[in-house]
C-alpha cells in the first residue's frame, strides 16, 4: 500500500548571495520557503543560460543531480531537488558555513601558518571515507554503479566551521547510466590532481580517485603541489613522468610511515597502488588514532574557526550577474539577469 502526497505549491527559494562563480554555472546561498514560514538555507546550482540551450550539457547536468540524490554520507555534500523553470535547470544542494581548501589554504599562507600534519591527515581521511561510500554505491537493484569522482581537488573539498570536511562537484563523475561518458576519447577533471591514467586518456577505475586525493594530502602537508606545472599540459606530464619525492626529505615532520601511505597512494603502477578506498582510509585512520587518541571535527573546526577568526568571505554578487527567484506561490522561476 502507499501513500501519495500532492503538494498544491510547489517549493520556492529567495536568492541570498552568490557563493561561487564558475565557467558554467553559479552558486548561491538561498532560502527555501514553505509552509507555516518554513525557511531552509541550501545552496543552489543554476546553469548558466548560454549553456542551458546544449542538450549534451543538460543531460549531464540532470545526470549529476540523479547520481548524487542517493548520495547521503556525511562526507558528500547533499543533494535535495533538481528543478527547471523557465528554461533554467537548478540543483538544490546542503549549505556548506565554510571555505573549500583552496580557500583554506590560501588563508593559512596569508597568515604565514603551517597546517598541524595531524589535521592534514585527518582532511584526507574524511575524503577517503567520502570516497570509500560512493565507489560501493549500486543501484535499486544492488547491482555496482562503478562511480570514479574523476575531479579530487581543492576546489572541491570543503572544510565547515565546524569542522566537517565535505566532498562536492560530481559534474564530471562516470557512473554507469547516468553521465554521458567520452571517457578514452577526451580527458576529464583538473590537471594538478589527474591520476597518471586519467593524464593518459585511459580508463580509470576508483584507483584515480585514490591517487588524486593522495596528492590532496601531499598538498597540504607542504602547502603546494608538486606536480603543478606551468600550464595544464605540463602538470599532466609531471603527473605521468615524474618519479615521486620522498616526502621525508620535503618536511621533516613526515615519518617512515607516512611516507609509505603517501609513496602507495601516488604510485603509478595501479597494481601497487591501494585497491581500493576502505584500504587507503585504515592505513590513514591508523596512522593518526593508533595511539588510542586524534584529531576530530570539533578539533578542525576550532582549527578553521581561529584561523578564519570564526568568519568567512561572503562575496555579495554585483546587480548585474544576479539571479532571482520568482514570489510566484506557485512555482520556483530562476531567472538571470541581463
Amino acid at each position: 500500500m502507499s501513500a501519495l502526497f500532492t503538494i498544491e505549491n510547489e517549493i520556492r527559494y529567495e536568492i541570498v548571495r552568490k557563493i561561487f562563480e564558475g565557467g558554467m554555472g553559479i552558486v548561491y546561498e538561498a532560502e527555501q520557503l514553505g509552509a507555516r514560514n518554513f525557511v531552509k538555507r541550501v545552496a543552489l546550482k543554476v546553469i548558466r543560460q548560454n549553456y542551458a540551450s546544449q542538450k549534451s550539457f543538460i543531460e549531464n547536468f540532470v545526470g549529476e543531480a540523479k547520481l548524487v540524490a542517493d548520495l547521503i554520507h556525511t562526507n558528500i555534500v547533499q543533494t535535495y531537488q533538481l528543478g527547471e523553470s523557465r528554461g533554467v535547470y537548478f540543483i538544490a544542494m546542503e549549505l556548506i558555513r565554510g571555505v573549500n581548501l583552496e580557500q583554506f589554504t590560501q588563508q593559512l599562507e596569508d597568515k604565514k601558518a603551517k597546517l598541524p600534519l595531524e589535521l592534514a591527515v585527518f582532511i584526507a581521511s574524511r575524503v577517503t571515507r567520502g570516497l570509500a561510500y560512493a565507489h560501493a554505491k549500486t543501484d535499486k537493484d544492488g547491482n555496482p554503479l562503478g562511480l570514479v569522482h574523476r575531479d579530487v581537488s581543492f576546489k572541491n573539498i570543503m572544510i565547515a566551521f565546524e569542522g566537517d570536511v565535505k566532498l562536492t562537484d560530481f559534474g564530471i563523475a562516470k557512473a554507469r547510466g547516468f553521465l554521458e561518458d567520452k571517457e578514452g576519447e577526451v580527458v576529464a577533471g583538473k590537471a594538478d590532481y589527474m591520476s597518471p591514467e586519467q593524464a593518459d586518456f585511459r580508463i580509470t577505475d576508483g584507483r584515480s580517485d585514490i591517487f588524486s586525493n593522495g596528492v590532496v594530502l601531499a598538498n597540504l602537508l607542504l602547502g603546494r603541489n608538486i606536480f603543478k606545472g606551468e600550464n595544464a599540459e605540463a602538470s599532466r606530464a609531471n603527473i605521468m613522468g615524474m618519479p615521486i619525492p620522498d616526502f621525508r626529505q620535503l618536511d621533516n615532520r613526515v615519518d617512515d610511515r607516512l611516507n609509505e601511505i603517501l609513496h602507495r597512494s601516488l604510485v603509478h603502477d595501479l597494481d601497487e597502488r591501494y585497491p581500493n578506498a576502505e584500504k587507503f582510509l585504515y592505513d590513514l585512520e591508523h596512522y593518526i588514532y593508533h595511539k588510542g587518541y586524534g584529531p576530530t571535527n570539533e578539533t578542525l573546526g576550532r582549527y578553521i574557526r581561529e584561523l578564519f577568526g570564526q568568519n568567512t568571505p561572503h562575496p555579495t554578487a554585483s546587480r548585474g550577474e544576479t539571479a532571482l527567484i520568482s514570489r510566484d506561490p506557485v512555482t520556483a522561476s530562476v531567472k538571470a539577469l541581463e
